[in-house]
This record gives structure tokens, sequence and C-alpha cells, in this order.
């Protein structure tokens, strides 16, 4: 069977000064090999009609599937549709059915109806609309010379609507596709460049269906096997057999048996052991306590965070001894023993982390340059800490400063559950 290939074009300066992040892309890609599409490009390009024009000309030539986000807006750098009627030798012409959608939208939000909304119901000839229940913007769906040509608005909300209503459905019945599936791991502690060489002879040993791939995320690694096949259960079967090798040969360093987040399996572990936990946090200024937070669920187990920025604070409400602070400075490991002390006796939880450290890209010192980082993590009467030493910008040393607390108390847990 043959691969079915997709390019994903978004458009907009916004996304190429890095303005606004695209979201867009990343989502469709997920869609799309979920339900075995392969992306093979992803392109993003200017506002203007030449850029569209040569863009379509080339991927054309080598996708399957192109899928277009952006341009289809009200105002006048949304020209998009435009240029598609050109590409398509196409006329535009009124949409009644999306007008009467445009008025009603309008009229619901108390708007006055503009020239400029009307124009949102003007379609090429040559398309077929996509209604979009989300939005006034229609997606438009162009065949040409076997390949399918999609554009939807670039606004997240109306774009996946489209894409899960609309176009997933329709692509599915109108390609034979082949089963993609994945395997993830998760592993930390050991440089990707390592690991690597030490599964040289596994990656040798792979079917050609089946390939390892290594993806670095802030302080851990994800080796994620993926498989391509006709027949679902032949593949899964596969992937599992390659899937129990490799987790063999990383068993010293694996955190996760599946494709999840720190704070996912932090909140997986927590409930099956019956535990609460609290943040104490200096440094990272409450980011670890949002990134527990932002599982659902967490209130089963997060009680809260002490944010304490300001020396006085970690006394005030943590009781770390002025003399600690005085003798070892904020940012060391007796500082955050004593944080973490404070911590679980103030909320009362059973388990805890606390950091402290130097963020950049001022406040280091010879002695604790930027970058340095002390964290503990544990239960009163079983605390172990941890010193990094980072080296990266003020964000980068935040989310990683974050994330390898997360993993300390993982391993806490992993040992007491033995």
């Amino acid at each position: 069977m043959a691969e079915i290939k997709a390019t994903i074009i978004t458009i907009g300066d916004e996304l190429l000064i890095g303005q606004t992040v695209d979201t867009n892309a990343v989502w469709i890609g997920q869609e799309l090999n979920r339900i075995g599409v392969w992306v093979n490009r992803r392109v993003t390009i200017t506002d203007e009609a030449d850029a569209i024009l040569n863009t379509l000309s080339v991927e054309s030539e080598n996708a399957d599937i192109i899928l277009i986000t952006g341009g289809l807006g009200p105002t006048d750098d949304d020209i998009t549709k435009t240029t598609l009627c050109q590409y398509f030798e196409s006329e535009m012409i009124l949409n009644k059915a999306v007008l009467k959608h445009v008025e009603e939208r309008v009229k619901q939000s108390g708007s006055t109806l503009l020239q400029r909304n009307k124009n949102q119901a003007m379609v090429p000839t040559n398309c077929r609309v996509l209604f979009n229940e989300r939005g006034t913007a229609p997606g438009l769906w162009f065949e040409k010379e076997d390949t399918v040509y999609v554009a939807m608005p670039g606004i997240p909300y109306e774009m996946k609507g489209l894409m899960m209503q609309r176009v997933i459905p329709e692509i599915s019945e109108r390609f034979s596709l082949p089963a993609i599936l994945h395997r993830t791991q998760l592993v930390s502690g050991i440089p990707e460049s390592v690991l690597a060489k030490q599964l040289e002879g596994f990656e040798q040993s792979l079917p050609a269906h089946i390939h390892l791939a290594y993806l670095p995320i802030n302080g851990f690694l994800k080796l994620r096997l993926t498989a391509k096949g006709q027949i679902v259960q032949r593949i899964a079967h596969e992937l599992d057999q390659y899937g129990m090798a490799l987790e063999n040969k990383v068993r010293d360093f694996l955190v996760a048996k599946k494709d999840i987040s720190l704070q996912e399996l932090l909140g997986e572990k927590l409930r099956k052991q019956n535990l609460r936990v609290a943040t104490a946090e200096s440094c990272t200024g409450g980011y670890i306590g949002h990134l527990i937070t932002s599982v659902s669920g967490s209130s089963d187990y997060f009680e809260g965070a002490a944010v304490t920025y300001n020396n006085r604070l970690k006394q005030r409400w943590l009781n770390v001894p002025e003399k600690i602070l005085m003798v070892h400075g904020a940012v060391s490991e007796e500082v955050v023993t004593a944080m973490l002390q404070g911590v679980l006796g103030y909320l009362n939880t059973d388990v805890g982390i606390a950091v402290s450290g130097i963020m950049g890209p001022g406040g280091g010192s010879e002695e604790k340059p930027v970058g340095t980082v002390w964290m503990a993590a544990g239960a009163i009467g079983n605390i172990r800490t941890r010193k990094l030493q980072l080296r990266y910008n003020r964000l980068k040393n935040i989310e990683l400063t974050a994330n390898y607390a997360l993993l300390l108390l993982l391993e806490y847990l992993k040992d007491i559950d033995k």
C-alpha cells in the first residue's frame, strides 16, 4: 500500500516573526498520524499571494493531501481565499447558506453586519464548502490531479472543529490508509548520544517498517517506536515485542512505559499511593505547582504551594532558621532541606518538593554561578536532595528545574513503592 503523505501549510506573518506560536501544525500532525497519514512537510509562509502560489505548486509535487490554515478572515491581509481562487482558476460566488450563517452569528454577537462579514460567504466556484459551526469562515475543499487541498481558518478553536467534524472523516473515507502505531518510553539520567550508542544493535535489529526516534524534552528523553502496516493487530503485536526488548535495555533509566508528561505520571503515582503533595518554591516562582495543577483531577493529591522567593518568607512561612541562611546561603542543600521540612509541616502533606536556585542572567557568583540549583523531595525522615548546574537562559532553567524536581519526587515514590 502506498504511503499517504501530507503537507501542512500555515500562513501568517505573525507566525514567522514569532508573535504567535504555531500550535495548529502540531495538532494537525498529531491528528493525521492517528488515522495513518504521514506528515511529510510543515511549511510556514508569509501573507503574500506569490508565497502561497509558489508553495502550493511545490508541495503538490510531493503530497497527496495539503492542509492550509490562516488567511480566511474578513480583513484586508486575509488573502488565502482569493489566492486559492487564482491557483484553481476559479471565480468567486456567493454561498447563501454561509451568508445566512454569518448573519446569524453577527446578530447573536450584537454587532453590525458589515460588507467584510458578507464577503466571508464568497467562495470559489470549484471548491466544496465545509460548514464551520464555530466561526464565520467556512473551510474549503479542493481536488486537483489526485491531490486534496483543504483550507481552514487559522483560529485554533475553529480549525479543530472543522478537522474533527469534517476533514478527518472525509480523508479517512477518501483514502485507503495504513495503521501508524507508536510505543513510547520515557528515560532520564543518560545523555542521548550515550544511549544511542548503547542501542545501535537494537536499532539495527528493527524491521524496515519500524523505526526508533529520540525526542529530548527538558531533562528527559522520549524513545518512540513507530510502526506502519495494514493489519493493526500484527503491527501492534510486533511493537509490543520490540517495546519490551527496548524496556529491558533502558531499565536503569526508565521513568515511564508510555507517552505521558511528568506531571501526569506524578499524579498517577500519588493517587495510586494515596499521598498528598505540596511544593516550596523559590527560583521557580510557583511553576512546579502550575505543572502539577495543569492535570485534571490534581485536587485529589495537590495541597498547595509556598512561593517563598524572599528569604524573609522562607523564615516566616517555612521556619527556615536564619542561621542556615546566613551560613549556607539560600541556594544550598541545607536550605532546600529546611524548606521541604517546613512546607510538609505547614501544609501537613505526605510528600513534597522544594527548590532554590539562580536562574539568571544575573545573581550568580564565583562560588554559585548562574544555573546553580538545589532541590529536595520526599517526606519527613526520608528526604533526598540533588544539585544541578544548568547553562541555559532564565526560562529554560526554570523549566528544567521544574522537570528535574518532578523526576526527583518520582524516584522517591518509585523506591518506596518497591
